[in-house]
């Protein structure tokens, strides 16, 4: 590989990037940063294969608590999760059907008390006690019913109290307000139902929600990759999800979805930055990359292909130095 400049790697793909050589296969190429995909469903996945695609870390958004308390918290792809999702009676997404009941948990009362059988508190604390490093609420009002305003700021005031972040699945009208409004710190879909106002997009900004991409679940992702190329440009903080589970897509990183940041003006430095974001939990305590084989791309609008090659290897594989 010939002599590649550090000052265009940097400003190409951002300061983690370096070039360096593999002794495993003896491959040249490009180390980044671990990457995370911040949303999607172990029990929906081939988790295995998710390190052979470039992801290193994973969010689940939506899972059996008990089964991630007795996870080994070591390994790689490293997990944080959600546990159950927290919603209402007949509410989303109770009636889906890869939903089982064990990764649903009803929010009957806004009860701040500790103990109290569908409790704010007591639902927080389930999740909060089996390890969960945030708590998903589900606002989907075009499905069902969703929380009252009380039970809501009930559920983030506690999460809160645990030092968890909340995240929420927004989808139809008024939803991303409730959630900022709520004090939501991060959105598990881009809001792709709604053009979000920019007065709306200002504060979520001044608040420093983030927003988990997720453009490419849709059939139509337009309204979503508009709202996400509004709310970057104002300075918010996207992260990279896929929501991998909702149907039938590769386990590690899509092209497609890196496009759609892409076209969103998450590009370049910004599109690792949203790939490499240790949110909401630090990374595993294995020192692992992703590296990508070759020499790097040669603008920003080639780098999401380019990365299709990516895989995570162990650092210790890996000797930087300029070619």
């Amino acid at each position: 590989m010939s002599r590649i400049d550090p000052d265009r790697l940097g400003a190409l793909l951002g300061p983690q990037a370096q070039a360096c050589r593999r002794a495993f296969t003896g491959q040249e190429g490009i180390a980044l940063g671990s990457f995370t995909d911040h949303h999607l469903h172990l029990h929906l996945v081939d988790e295995h294969a998710l390190p052979s695609g470039g992801i290193a870390a994973a969010l689940d958004l939506g899972g059996d608590p008990a089964h991630f308390a007795r996870r080994p918290k070591h390994g790689i792809p490293h997990v944080a999760y959600a546990g159950a999702f927290l919603t209402v009676p007949g509410g989303y997404p109770s009636f889906r059907s890869w939903a089982p009941a064990q990764i649903v948990h009803m929010v009957t009362s806004p009860s701040p008390d500790p103990g109290v059988p569908g409790g704010a508190r007591t639902s927080v604390d389930e999740m909060a006690d089996a390890g969960a490093s945030v708590i998903k609420i589900a606002l989907n009002i075009a499905a069902g019913p969703v929380f009252d305003e009380a039970t809501l700021d009930a559920i983030v005031a506690s999460a809160h109290a645990r030092s968890l972040p909340v995240v929420a699945h927004v989808e139809g009208d008024g939803m991303t307000r409730l959630a900022l409004q709520s004090g939501v710190d991060a959105l598990a879909h881009a809001p792709f139902t709604e053009q979000v106002d920019d007065d709306l997009i200002a504060a979520a900004v001044a608040g420093g929600q983030r927003w988990i991409s997720t453009l490419t679940i849709n059939d139509d992702p337009a309204i979503a990759i508009e709202n996400v190329a509004r709310f970057a440009a104002a300075g918010g903080v996207v992260l990279y999800g896929t929501d991998l589970g909702n149907g039938p897509r590769r386990a590690g990183l899509l092209v497609e979805e890196l496009q759609a940041l892409h076209a969103a003006g998450v590009r370049g430095p910004a599109l690792i930055t949203a790939l490499t974001d240790p949110w909401p939990a630090p990374r595993p305590d294995t020192a692992v990359a992703t590296f990508v084989p070759g020499p790097p791309p040669e603008d920003e609008a080639a780098i999401p292909a380019w990365l299709s090659a990516a895989t995570v290897v162990p650092t210790e594989e890996l000797t930087t130095h300029e070619p």
